[in-house]
């Protein structure tokens, strides 16, 4: 991302904070995305470990709510008006800074397009393998299964 929208991102948090709501961290984060009451969420790409944040771009993908990164979590929290860092915060009313929202929405949802018909192809192609593996893997078994039950019901005959 550009410095320019970086520093728009910040100020939509700083002023949606004054005149609007926000939900800060992580778990307040995930509330307001499950919910529907995000309109924009903001992550920082320096959470460690990275587990912490990886299901909120999923989730947003999923709600149809814009998701994007910031470089540090220390200036996500000073904007919010915390004396703490944060891993992720969801703008949930806009107050005065609906235009600023808008506007990185329509930005982040323009080049979301392009990628997403990238990718869709070269997940599916490793899948295929893995289901064709397994398939031949289960024949052998049941074929050594049905020799061992005629072994068996042949010496129960002779006696």
């Amino acid at each position: 991302m550009v410095d320019k929208e970086i520093d728009k991102i910040y100020e939509a948090v700083e002023v949606a904070k004054a005149t609007g709501k926000l939900r800060k961290g992580t778990n307040e984060t995930t509330k307001a995305i499950e919910t529907g009451a995000a309109k924009l969420v903001i992550v920082a790409k320096d959470v460690t470990p990275p587990e912490i944040i990886m299901h909120i771009p999923i989730l947003c993908k999923e709600k149809g709510i814009v998701c994007v990164e910031v470089p540090s979590r220390e200036e996500l929290g000073a904007a919010a008006g915390l004396d703490l860092s944060t891993s992720s915060i969801a703008i949930v009313q806009e107050g005065e800074a609906r235009s600023i929202v808008k506007e990185l929405t329509a930005k982040a949802e323009a080049g979301k397009e392009a990628p997403k018909k990238e990718e869709a192809p070269k997940e599916e192609k490793p899948e295929e393998k893995k289901e064709e593996k397994p398939k031949e893997e289960k024949k052998e078994p049941k074929k050594e299964k049905a020799e061992k039950k005629e072994a068996k019901d042949e010496p129960e005959k002779k006696e």
